[in-house]
């Protein structure tokens, strides 16, 4: 058994679950480093004494992760391969009590909201004058955009209330100031995300300011591409709609989950909105942003969804067509409004479901990428990966859409840079091109 030495330490910083978490995790390195400490991004290096858990507490599969991750460092403690283990993120914040009792090699837990906390335990300062600033985790050319805090709905399946409070918006001078910081820094494709995006200002300026946000950022020299992640569609400010179609640098893209299209679940959900009235908000959609592409995500398994109910999910997806979707099983979560109904769908339906629900999804997307045969897009490329350079037109995000293969025998591209492609194959997923 080794000791390390607590002269010199050197922290690892591990981020679990979605982008949100990944820019809390940003934040709290460039207040590590603006401390003159040594920190990286899940490294593999042996010789970090110092480890950082960001924890998701989501769902069962992401905090069973969590929990895993978690357990695995603390082995490592044990063993004395490293000093300190540290945990924070949404996991802690709504089991710390339960963590403490659980996992006490654990040397701290910190809540969502305790940075300056977890900086005090390495005798850091929180540093005011680094606000905006941010150790980039992600490819160098983008980086997701973080505009609010917590979310004000009351959906019955989600814990995210529970983890991150209520809606707190971020002031627009202060996301103008991070946004030129990330320009500077080499970035070209801003991702604005929130728990809510579309609930932006109401609670800053008594009004939804989300518009104003998009056309203040869009005016930021350098900012190439402008990208809208989980917009809630009950009372969706349509007066973005006429920025987005009319700002070349915002993508015409949005990320909506809807969750369900069956009435009955959607009630039960709280969405707050009924199948005829998304319908007609699609609609408006398509018709105020010619070609856009939307991206979904479905919860299947709510406790009470009849198999008549899924049918009607499915005959949705069909008819609407969706550019991107995903799908979740759901998870029945303490504390929630779901969790005094009965979990009455067994995993194995839940799963079945799902996957129903991915085939048909997976046909669409086929026949939609077969349409773009012969178009010529413009793509930005993100790495390349055997013998191809792998990018994504503006209808795609990183790491959840469709990718762009480019033979790297064959043409060459700059890694962040763009480069038109006219699409010659497509397959599900996945568009194949040369560069023209």
């Amino acid at each position: 058994m080794r000791t390390k030495s607590h002269g010199n330490n050197k922290v690892n910083v591990i981020t679990l679950g979605c982008s949100k978490n990944l820019v809390d995790s940003e934040v709290m390195m460039a207040q590590l480093r603006g401390n003159d400490i040594d920190v990286a991004h899940q490294s593999n290096d042996s010789d970090r004494n110092i480890i950082i858990v960001n924890t998701c507490g989501f769902i069962d599969r992401a905090k069973e992760e969590s929990i895993n991750t978690i357990l695995q460092y603390a082995d490592a403690k044990a063993n004395g391969e490293i000093d300190k283990l540290y945990v924070t993120g949404c996991l802690s914040q709504r089991y710390k009590d339960d963590l403490e009792v659980e996992i006490p090699e654990v040397d701290a837990f910190f809540g969502t909201m305790e940075l300056p906390a977890l900086l005090s335990k390495l005798n850091a300062d929180y540093r005011h004058d680094l606000i905006g600033e941010r150790v980039l985790t992600t490819d160098q050319h983008y980086a997701y955009l973080k505009i609010s805090e917590g979310c004000n709905r009351k959906c019955t399946f989600c814990a995210i209330p529970l983890m991150r409070g209520l809606h707190v918006s971020r002031p627009i001078e202060e996301l103008v100031i991070e946004t030129k910081n990330l320009v500077r820094s080499g970035v070209k494709e801003i991702m604005i995300i929130a728990q809510e995006l579309t609930y932006y200002g109401l609670d800053l300026y008594k009004e939804r300011k989300l518009k104003e946000l998009l056309e203040t950022l869009s005016d930021v020299p350098g900012v190439e591409w402008i990208r809208l992640h989980y917009a809630y569609p009950h009372k969706f400010p349509t007066e973005i709609l006429e920025v987005v179609r009319e700002r070349d640098n915002i993508c015409n893209y949005l990320d909506i989950p809807l969750q369900h299209a069956s009435d009955p679940v959607l009630k039960n959900m709280k969405r707050g909105i009924t199948r005829k009235e998304t319908e007609e908000l699609i609609a408006t959609l398509r018709k105020d942003v010619p070609g856009i592409a939307i991206r979904t995500t479905m919860l299947v398994g709510f406790p009470g969804e009849t198999e008549e109910d899924f049918e009607e999910l499915l005959d949705f997806v069909r008819e609407q067509r969706f550019d991107r979707l995903g799908v979740f099983p759901y998870s029945h979560e303490e504390s929630t409004g779901a969790y005094e109904f009965e979990d009455n769908i067994t995993d194995e339906v839940k799963q079945e479901r799902a996957a129903r629900l991915m085939e048909v999804q997976e046909e669409i997307s086929f026949e939609i990428n077969q349409t773009k045969i012969g178009n010529t897009y413009k793509v930005l490329f993100d790495r390349k990966e055997g013998q191809h350079f792998v990018g994504r037109t503006e209808f795609d995000s990183p790491e959840v859409d469709n990718e762009v293969l480019v033979d790297a025998s064959k043409f060459f591209v700059r890694i962040g840079d763009f480069a038109n492609v006219r699409i010659t194959d497509a397959t599900e997923f996945d568009l194949i091109g040369e560069v023209v």
